[in-house]
């Protein structure tokens, strides 16, 4: 062994031993690697930051960006009311959810889609009286089988396509993934919805006596577009009824009526006063295209009030209500807005006073949504509630003006929670964004970091993702993890080291049997996968298998490839992938938990795959 090849290895086994204790950050470990290979002299200094170019790294970014939209705009809201069955049993819930979670893992960053579903997932584990973690966890591999499906699905698979490309063999097309990596997340499905489900361990969920705010209590105004006109209540909440949200009133010619008759019909503006919990508060408002009655309004629209007898929103079929008091705040740029749920202390300055006294609006351009007060709804309109201490409240406006509005009142903002209000149109802005920059991908006009980098640029001028979310989206830890590691792959290439391990591991390991050895590569790759990031485990074992099928004079797709599938099979630990660590809470699990179906999951899908990458990807 040379100088060189000793101390890559030694920086190699150092950095995986780091991976392994889980101590540090992946990516401080990475960056250290990349710092450790420049002072070595093993990566250039000029060129140590030059995976931040890298294709991959701004492919990655820029799908965390759009997968954002996706989620801010209720796109993948509608599409799980759409899919998902409301009165099917435990294998019929089990498959349409895990199919949908596999279907948005393949198009979207798959920590993104197992954060949309989570709610549903227990949604439907309480229906179908299970413990929470019995969905969960079959939701977090659905989402990390879907992953493997098409090239922008996970991470491992853009890095295994940039390497190919630096070979020379070009880029992985976005489907090429598709014919094993489909194959093996049906099986694995339905292996995981007929039997897999049992082997979950059944916990408490550790978030069961966690923070929780309560009903609030808001405010519908039906358009005429909606759909609700014409339903009687009783049928709205039917429609609704998995969402535990429940009609306590309704305001008809400034008359309000307190439990309303089930059978009294819906009609254009009326105003339902609705109980539910935060979380719930979405669905309501885009199964039947309604928006909440304190919605805010375009500065430009600021002047008109309920004098002049319309308002723009009107003019898009959404009626809201805008008293004389509220014609004209002068706002900044409110088309970035948060959402915020604030406490009411005894000593506020807003106890005793309503929104319409404090000139909300007027005032700090906010609106009030929803209030929540010891499960009783308020006896007047929301703008007219004298507010108490002890008062959650349900506010709307950009985040400075929430942060004045803090300041100045005394109020106590709550832990924050991803609460959107979903926008239809939006929604089909965001998702023909993304499926554009899918079909630019797909017919080869334009290489994967562009393409989805014109879609992020496309989703910032027509804000399906607010501005001060762009950045936010992006998970900096794994883009610097990946833009450090590239160079450290290719100071293993450069040295010679690579090489040397493929050949240890071909005439040791495999015996120079092609098969055998990627058989090793690919559960190699599952078990590194379990242990350290899966994105690190790609970029680590792509050299390795390049340089494997180069001693052996077979097929280099083969190894890639899997690598590619062992990289998205972490199903042993719940520090293997992020959706894994993201259930540990919420399913009341243990570390030891997730081997029981892990294990016989990974066995399957080395079944499954090896005759499928030697019948696919021929050696």
């Amino acid at each position: 062994m040379s100088t060189d090849q000793i101390l890559i290895s030694c920086i190699l086994v150092a950095t995986m031993g780091l991976f392994l204790w889980g101590r540090f950050r992946h990516d401080i470990v990475a960056l250290a690697a990349l710092m450790a290979c420049v002072i070595a002299g093993l990566v250039p200094a000029a060129d140590a930051f030059a995976g931040f170019g890298h294709p991959a790294v701004i492919t990655v970014a820029c799908v965390l960006i759009l997968s954002r939209a996706l989620q801010h705009t209720g796109a993948v809201d509608w599409l799980a009311r759409s899919v998902l069955p409301r009165d099917a049993g435990r294998l019929g819930s089990m498959v349409a959810l895990m199919a949908l979670s596999v279907a948005l893992s393949g198009f979207m960053n798959n920590v993104g889609a197992m954060a949309l579903l989570m709610p549903i997932a227990v949604q439907v584990s309480e229906r179908l009286d299970l413990a929470p973690g019995q969905v969960l966890m079959p939701l977090a591999f659905g989402t990390i089988l879907g992953g493997m499906t098409t090239l922008i699905g996970t991470p491992p698979n853009l890095i295994v396509s940039g390497f190919r490309a630096e070979a020379g063999l070009g880029h992985f097309a976005i489907f090429d993934f598709a014919p094993v990596g489909v194959a093996v997340a049906t099986v694995g499905v339905i292996f995981i919805a007929m039997v897999g489900w049992r082997l979950v361990p059944e916990r408490k969920s550790a978030t069961d006596a966690g923070f929780d705010t309560g009903a609030y209590f808001t405010e519908l105004r039906v358009p005429e577009t909606s759909k609700a006109v014409g339903l009687t209540l009783r049928a709205f909440e039917r429609e609704i009824e998995d969402s535990n949200v429940q009609i306590v009133g309704l305001i008809r010619n400034d008359v309000h009526l307190t439990a309303p008759h089930g059978g009294r019909r819906i009609r254009a503006d009326d105003i339902l006063v609705l109980e539910a919990e935060v979380d719930a508060l979405a669905e309501a408002l885009s199964v039947f295209d309604i928006r909440l009655e304190q919605s805010v309004i375009a500065p430009a629209e600021e002047g008109q009030n309920e004098a002049s007898g319309k308002t723009a929103e009107e003019a898009d079929g959404v009626h809201d209500m805008v008293s004389d008091d509220d014609a004209g705040p002068q706002r900044k740029d409110n088309r970035d807005i948060v959402l915020r749920e604030l406490a009411v202390l005894p000593g506020s300055s807003i106890v005793g006073r309503s929104a319409k006294e404090m000139h909300l609006r007027a005032r700090y351009g906010l609106n009030l949504l929803a209030v929540s007060r010891e499960g009783r709804p308020p006896r007047s309109g929301l703008r007219m509630v004298k507010l108490k201490s002890g008062d959650l409240l349900l506010v709307q406006g950009p985040a400075d003006a929430v942060a004045e509005f803090i300041d100045d009142t005394g109020c106590v903002p709550l832990g924050a929670r991803d609460l959107r209000i979903p926008n239809k149109r939006m929604a089909i802005i965001a998702t023909a964004i993304m499926l554009g920059a899918i079909a630019l991908v797909t017919l080869g006009l334009l290489p994967a970091a562009a393409a989805f980098a014109l879609g992020v640029l496309a989703s910032m001028v027509s804000r399906t993702i607010p501005l001060r979310q762009v950045y936010t989206s992006v998970d900096w830890p794994v883009i610097v993890l990946l833009a450090a590691l590239i160079p450290v792959a290719g100071a293993m290439q450069s040295t010679g080291a690579a090489e040397m391990l493929a050949r240890f591991l071909v005439n040791t390991v495999a015996q120079g049997n092609a098969v055998a050895a990627l058989v090793v590569v690919l559960v190699t790759t599952m078990f590194l996968s379990d242990v350290m990031n899966n994105a690190a485990t790609a970029a680590v074992l792509c050299p390795i298998a390049l340089g494997i099928s180069a001693t052996l004079s077979v097929n280099p797709d083969s190894f890639l490839m899997a690598v590619a599938i062992g990289a998205s099979c972490a199903f042993l630990t719940p520090i293997g992938h992020q959706n894994n660590t993201l259930i540990l809470g919420p399913g009341g699990f243990r570390f030891g938990d997730y081997w029981k179906l892990g294990l016989p999951l990974e066995m399957l899908v080395v079944v499954i795959s090896v005759p499928l990458l030697l019948f696919v990807w021929p050696l």
